[in-house]
């Protein structure tokens, strides 16, 4: 499976990204400057952490008009995995891709620290790698981060399974406790905490790593299926 890691000005969490396909789950990983406006021959897309454009205006607003993104959201119409951390996250929603907004966090505070999620549905193929209800620890690096929808999308991601990740002491006041939610397609999704920097035990945690995991496997099954 070949991964694109985007890369915008101000990324910085994209080495991270490389590094958690490339030397922990071996598959095959290049960077993709912004204003690249080709990504057909990638099987993924993934949107690193950062702060993209100084996060001017708004976070993920300015890159949100990248080249690029009119390819990541083709990909994401052809079923392609597309995943988004932090930066990437904001950007998905800024793109139209996941519904909702992010706000400043709660105490107005860079939230820098290892925190627990819960898996709340572990049928995503972002996810099956993991236990229902699953309790992980990833880390979250992030000031806004604090995820926001109206009543109406809140109820449409909760009956369509759309919540992945929930965080198991809200960090940030997130409605609902969310840190994870995919498209309603399931193709898509955006997160604030970093599973790429949880991929070896040596950084203190290596639950981040199922999610890559859980993304080639979904890729390969269906490519068998497809064969």
């Amino acid at each position: 499976m070949k991964f694109a890691v985007i890369v915008f000005p101000g990324s910085n969490c994209d080495i991270d990204m490389y590094h958690a396909v490339k030397d922990e789950l071996g598959e095959e990983v290049e960077y993709v400057w912004h204003d690249e406006a080709d990504l057909s021959q990638f099987d993924g897309v993934l949107l690193p952490g950062g702060f993209s454009y100084g996060d001017y205006l708004r976070s993920g607003s300015i890159a949100r008009f990248s080249n690029v993104m009119s390819e990541v959201v083709k990909a994401a119409e052809e079923g392609k995995p597309v995943l988004g951390v932090c930066n990437g996250f904001q950007i998905l929603l800024e793109a139209g891709l996941l519904p909702g907004a992010m706000l400043r966090n709660q105490g107005l505070k860079f939230i820098c620290r290892p925190v627990e999620l819960e898996v709340v549905n572990n049928e995503t193929m972002f996810t099956k790698a993991y236990q229902s209800n699953e309790r992980v620890t990833v880390p979250v690096a992030h000031g806004e981060g604090n995820y926001f929808c109206d009543e109406e999308i809140l109820k449409q991601l909760e009956a369509n399974g759309q919540i992945a990740f929930r965080y198991a002491d809200n960090p940030n006041g997130s409605l609902l406790s969310i840190a994870g939610i995919t498209n309603e397609k399931g193709n898509v999704l955006g997160m604030m905490p970093h599973p790429e920097r949880a991929v070896d035990e040596l950084l203190g945690s290596a639950d981040g790593l199922k999610l890559f995991q859980s993304i080639v496997k979904h890729w390969r099954d269906s490519h068998v299926v497809n064969a």
